[in-house]
């Protein structure tokens, strides 16, 4: 009875694990293939509030980068926010909420400093 009995939970548990790997194959099939998910028309607007502040961050991080100041408010101002410098100094309440490294509260903080003092007008080659 000890070996039967042994064999017969085996053969359960690789029962078990087949319908297991049959049901994620087939998932991923359906997920991928048969009905994907259909992004139209989305902008970074749409983003949870987590997610806008990952993306103020890498805008942080890409101006530390190249300096370019004008590129980073040109991609803050994809996130609709009726102020640059505040949409930024959210994202650093939110990463000082959420445990963003202190290096990347100082990037934040810079590009923020950096936006109060930019003149989009300078930019242009007005007067």
């Amino acid at each position: 009875m000890g070996l039967w009995h042994n064999t017969a939970i085996m053969a359960r548990w690789i029962l078990f694990l087949i319908v297991v790997l049959l049901g994620g194959a087939l998932g991923l099939v359906y997920g991928w293939v048969v009905n994907p998910v259909e992004y139209v028309d989305t902008t970074p607007d749409s983003l949870r509030e987590d997610y806008k502040a990952d993306y103020v961050l890498m805008v942080a991080e890409s101006y530390h980068a190249n300096g370019d100041v004008a590129l980073a408010a040109r991609r803050l101002a994809l996130l609709g926010g009726p102020n640059l410098t505040e949409t930024v100094s959210e994202a650093m309440v939110f990463g000082g909420q959420a445990g963003y490294a202190e290096d990347d509260l100082a990037l934040l903080a810079q590009l923020a400093s950096d936006l109060q003092t930019w003149d989009p007008i300078l930019e242009l080659g007005g007067p």
